[in-house]
């Protein structure tokens, strides 16, 4: 059996992936990585903190999964980053996605934040998402 993270994240990868609009946005593909690729140039995002936790009933099991999505952009990039991350929220937020070997009760942004790194100087903005799968 598929992980539930496993499976969110690869429906994910789905959804973003067959959305012409984010994959404009992102420079003609969708550029969504669990790493930053070597030499990877903005904009680009990845998958970023997860934490999944039981969430079973008496009758099914399942888990609430927080999971992270950073949207990484040039210096001076906020909006880049900005619109990128508001795609994802538009086609993530109580999406009705199919997940290998579990169900998809809910799934909603809970936050979205933006900053700049400090090291690199790049604008990076942060989509924080929060579903509760069901072992099917």
């Amino acid at each position: 059996m598929t992980s539930p993270v496993l499976a969110l994240r690869r429906a994910i990868l789905d959804a973003a992936g067959a959305d012409t609009q984010l994959c404009t946005l992102m420079g003609g593909a969708l550029r969504l990585y669990d790493e930053p690729p070597r030499g990877a140039e903005p904009v680009y995002a990845l998958f970023s903190d997860t934490r999944a936790s039981d969430w079973s009933t008496d009758q099914d099991r399942g888990h609430e999964q927080d999971i992270g999505i950073v949207v990484w952009s040039e210096r001076g990039g906020a909006r880049t980053a900005l619109s990128v991350a508001e795609r994802f929220d538009a086609l993530l937020d109580d999406a009705s996605l199919p997940l290998d070997g579990h169900r998809l009760v809910n799934l909603r942004v809970t936050e979205l934040s933006s900053g700049r790194d400090r090291d690199s100087g790049l604008t990076r903005v942060t989509l924080r998402l929060r579903a509760v799968t069901e072992v099917v």
